[in-house]
């Protein structure tokens, strides 16, 4: 086994790194890409200095490793920001503020309206048919309303 450690060419260090990269095609989430990146760096440090000895190859290889991990980390920590659009996956945000006419009667805390092409369960007073309501909140798929004057 130590014949084999100290028989370590840059194919050796570049064949890992590409295997790596393709498990990481498989859906590493990331994780594989930078040890893989680290792999082929070894490979092409070894191509520059062949009397590399494995022990510093493996040392390096280490290193690299956690030190592209944790500077890709700190990037990606760094270069999250707000989305500019806040409600785009939040359905039913853009109805906040905005007037309806009850579609079904507010019974016991709750009724329907219909916004666009869709009916919304409304949660307010009890209304009747055709009450113009505005939507001040949303819990969920849940509408809260109140009577407009």
């Amino acid at each position: 086994m130590w014949d084999s450690l100290q028989q370590l060419s840059y194919w050796n260090w570049l064949a890992f790194g590409t295997l790596l990269l393709i498990l990481e095609v498989f859906g590493a989430g990331g994780y594989l890409l930078w040890i893989g990146v680290a792999a082929a760096c070894v490979g092409v440090l070894t191509y520059l200095m062949p009397g590399l000895p494995w022990a510093i190859q493996f040392i390096l290889f280490g290193v690299l490793s956690i030190l592209t991990a944790v500077l890709w980390w700190r990037r990606q920590r760094t270069a999250a920001k707000p989305s500019d659009q806040p409600g785009l996956n939040l359905r039913g945000s853009e109805l906040l503020g905005r007037q309806f006419i009850l579609h079904e009667a507010i019974h016991e805390g709750r009724g329907k309206i219909k916004a666009g092409d869709s009916l919304w369960l409304v949660s307010g007073p009890d209304l009747p048919v055709g009450s113009t309501i505005r939507v001040v909140g949303q819990d969920g798929v849940l509408l809260k309303v109140e009577a407009c004057e």
